[in-house]
């Protein structure tokens, strides 16, 4: 016999079973995941005011949701948190609600049936013991920092004691999950169950009354005070490579919580509560959770089509085209790839064999994904592709004579698309009998790396087939952008000037490697000069050469010379840098007396362009804007968007920057006139 209590729960359900062992289930109402919101841990209180001074023969959390355990915490609440104390308050307050569990005098167990993530993690962490369901995918983890913060209720004390010093710091660090089985070794799970037999698990664990993980000895050992300092040089070391405090100082934060407390229950929990709430209200984790709806705006475009995407046939096994057809593979879909002859198809498929190693640990989803790409150069596939992806050189005669011999071969219903990087679609599908059935897909290199691709749509574009664009793209795991047809859509036109003006400074005497670090002490990922050689000085130069002409701007001479040489970068081994296993030899130069202006010189002009497609209407608004530029060019997220950016500094401030920089060095610095608007919004 049992009994079930669900008076006065909204997304809870309590059951007392036969045994005496108390079941809650978490299932959040009117949502996806579960996350812990103020009304899922207020109810959590008053489950367990009756447990504690009664005591059950043991109590089983598990969740109602077929999609995992807890995502985390309820990130739509960070926003409305104003001061730090606020932050404080509510931080301690889940901190002792966790306690509370933790202090429970029977047994407890947390039933993992998918991602557990952040304070879902704190909260089984809470519990003794911790029981998964089998699940190949990484669905275990402290994701804290890609929002700037580090755990909060009472993770970055638990996470350690329970996995050591180096697990515990791995995870919070880098904020990427793992599998089921590595957190079985590293203790932070206690069992692993089959999905049919996971209550009898449970039932066992509460049983047995097994002693609770603790880190193994010389975890132990590390977590000494006088051994810290050694182990902290170590941790600054590795976080520095990736992140600048001043930049992301969650890193640092937790390193410097460990370091001074480590891992005290006595204080470790206010301080992490402390550190916490100074880094909510900081700028950078303010953009940063911008940055994370914006992702989910970007996830969010387009409706569901009527028929999925699930064979992709590409033409053009270059880098672009091949590892665009990898990738699809890796990602589950069914692709024949296209070239002139099997000589120029086979790199493509030993890059894809590259990725495969890669990415997939499992030597029978290796061979699958393997089985799923084959070359095709007589072009069979076209018949049976759900998608044609056209991805060879930029010239839009050879373009067009190609879809013309395509159409003849495509099934109804199928989509033709373009990767081009410059050439405007409406110029591109002059020959097609049905151009509104034609769209671009605009990926960029590397393709596995960077997570944007821009759907490109003319004003006729048909609803259906953007829809399936759409769901294709987020099929596969990038973020889609919808851009209007223009020359050079978003990232490459943002990018144009950034990198223009690069060669600018490099003519006027500025050392290349100061160019870099003046993006770099920005917040970009890389500088405009590296960027060049990364991209290639052939593309670049041909980027230039199509958006020169559509705006009437110059483009640099040393580009064509570069190419002339065949001095084209990272890929011939030769650009602006001497390239050595794929990493640039930047020369050591001093650039203590260069002028304050450089870092301005660079990022205004992408600023400008940012709100000129504003204005134009190349994306619908400005959070779609900022979201793309983010993801496709890699501006600096933590300042949350180029426009974002600029109403934060000051609109006017820009503006008088950059007339000044107008007066000195050209009109290439000119506000647009659509700044204004931009004014208007910032002001209102």
């Amino acid at each position: 016999m049992s009994s079930t209590t669900t008076k006065g729960l909204q997304h809870w359900r309590q059951e007392t079973d036969s045994d005496g062992i108390v079941w809650w289930c978490i299932d959040k109402a009117g949502a996806g995941p579960n996350v812990l919101s103020g009304e899922v841990l207020q109810e959590l209180v008053s489950m367990l005011e009756p447990l504690e001074p009664d005591p059950p023969r043991g109590l089983v959390l598990y969740s109602g949701k077929r999609n995992g355990f807890v995502m985390g915490a309820d990130i739509n609440e960070f926003t409305s948190i104003d001061s730090a104390d606020q932050a404080y308050e509510l931080i301690r307050l889940g901190q002792q609600i966790f306690a509370r569990l933790e202090a429970l005098r029977c047994p407890t167990v947390a039933v993992i049936n998918g991602f557990a993530l952040g304070g879902g993690l704190e909260l089984a962490l809470a519990c003794d013991y911790r029981l998964a369901l089998h699940n190949r995918k990484p669905i275990i983890g402290l994701p804290e920092v890609q929002l700037g913060l580090h755990p909060g209720f009472g993770g970055t004390v638990r996470a350690v004691q329970i996995a050591g010093v180096r697990a515990a710091m791995q995870l919070m660090l880098t904020g990427k999950p793992i599998t089921v089985e590595k957190a079985l070794r590293q203790k932070l799970l206690d069992r692993i169950a089959a999905p049919d037999n996971w209550k009898q698990a449970a039932r066992e664990m509460v049983a047995a009354r097994k002693q609770k993980a603790r880190a193994p000895f010389t975890e132990r050992l590390l977590n000494l005070f006088f051994l810290r300092p050694f182990v902290v040089r170590l941790l600054y070391k590795q976080v520095a490579v990736r992140a600048r405090k001043e930049h992301y100082p969650a890193p640092y934060a937790i390193i410097d919580l460990w370091a001074r407390h480590g891992a005290s229950t006595r204080t470790g929990y206010d301080a992490e509560a402390r550190s916490f709430a100074g880094l909510m209200v900081g700028s950078t984790s303010r953009n940063l959770v911008r940055v994370f709806f914006l992702q989910n705006r970007l996830k969010a475009q387009g409706s569901k089509p009527d028929k999925r995407i699930e064979h992709v046939h590409v033409v053009g096994a270059g880098v672009m085209g091949g590892d665009i057809a990898a990738w699809c593979a890796l990602r589950g879909l069914h692709v024949t790839l296209q070239d002139r002859a099997a000589e120029y198809i086979d790199p493509a498929l030993r890059r894809a064999a590259r990725l495969f190693s890669k990415k997939i640990r499992d030597a029978n989803e290796r061979a699958a994904a393997t089985d799923r790409i084959r070359a095709d150069v007589n072009g069979e596939g076209v018949a049976d592709a759900d998608l044609i992806i056209e991805a060879i050189f930029e010239d839009l005669e050879a373009k067009q004579s190609l879809y013309q011999a395509l159409q003849s071969s495509m099934k109804a219903g199928a989509i033709l698309a373009t990767n081009t990087s410059s050439i405007r679609l409406e110029d591109l599908r002059t020959v097609l009998s049905a151009p509104d059935r034609f769209i671009g897909l605009h990926f960029f290199n590397p393709v596995a790396a960077l997570p944007l691709v821009e759907v490109i749509r003319c004003d006729d574009t048909a609803i259906e087939v953007l829809d399936s664009g759409f769901a294709f793209v987020k099929g596969i795991g990038k973020f889609p952008l919808e851009c209007a047809s223009s020359p050079g859509f978003v990232v490459n036109r943002l990018l144009a000037p950034y990198m223009a003006e690069a060669m600018h400074l490099a003519e006027s005497g500025v050392p290349l490697t100061a160019i870099d670090k003046a993006a770099e002490d920005f917040g970009m990922p890389m500088g405009p000069v590296e960027l060049l050689d990364t991209v290639g000085i052939d593309v670049a130069l041909h980027v230039a050469q199509v958006l020169g002409a559509a705006f009437n701007r110059s483009v640099p001479a040393r580009l064509a010379e570069m190419v002339e040489k065949q001095q084209l970068g990272r890929k011939s081994g030769r650009g602006f840098y001497e390239w050595q296993d794929g990493k640039p030899v930047k020369p050591q130069e001093d650039d203590s007396d260069l002028t304050p202006d450089i870092g301005d010189r660079l990022i205004l002009p992408m600023l400008n362009e940012a709100v000129a497609c504003l204005h134009e209407g190349i994306v619908r608004d400005a959070d779609l804007l900022d979201a793309g530029v983010i993801f496709g060019t890699g501006f600096a997220p933590f300042r949350g968007g180029p426009l974002h950016y600029a109403r934060k500094r000051g609109v006017g401030e820009i503006l008088q920057t950059m007339e000044r920089l107008a007066a000195d060095f050209g009109d290439r610095f000119r506000p647009h006139e659509g700044w204004a608007e931009l004014q208007d919004r910032a002001e209102s």
